[in-house]
């Protein structure tokens, strides 16, 4: 099991999307407040289908407070200004994979205090400066879930 990390998502359509994921792979979400939406959004239910009864979640008021309640956790960071790859890192079960938001990612004062190890991106070629967010988040899970099939 993984656990999904969605830093002040702002898009419910891709909060939605990210947790119909999660119900499908067991994997837990957790968002960090503040949300760009409510969780009762009729577009965030609507993503999710009638599987967000079924998903695990917890929200949590600011990212200080989620390390505080998880200060033993290996946490991965994917931000497209990371250097290291995340194909040549390796997952663990039960390891949490945290998100930026959709407009900026990760806030760079986090980014300029992780190590290669902590924080990776998805590599692409083509000419955008990032994936979509639900994308991203099902790219590296299911890299995540290979790596421990």
């Amino acid at each position: 099991m993984f656990n999904i990390v969605l830093l002040n998502p702002q898009i419910p359509n891709n909060t939605g999307n990210i947790g119909r994921l999660c119900v499908a792979t067991n994997a837990i979400l957790h968002l960090i407040e503040p949300l760009g939406f409510e969780l009762t959004d009729k577009y965030l239910k609507r993503a999710g289908l009638d599987y967000w009864q079924h998903l695990e979640y917890y929200t949590y008021p600011s990212l200080e407070n989620f390390h505080e309640k998880h200060q033993n956790a290996k946490i991965t960071y994917f931000s497209a200004k990371a250097s290291a790859s995340f194909w040549d890192h390796t997952f663990e079960e039960n390891q949490f994979l945290l998100f930026g938001r959709e407009a900026d990612g990760l806030p760079q004062e986090l980014v300029e205090n992780l190590t290669e190890e902590e924080l990776v991106k998805i590599p692409f070629k083509g000419q955008v400066r990032s994936f979509n967010l639900a994308n991203a988040v099902s790219i590296a899970l299911f890299e995540a879930i290979r790596q421990n099939s």
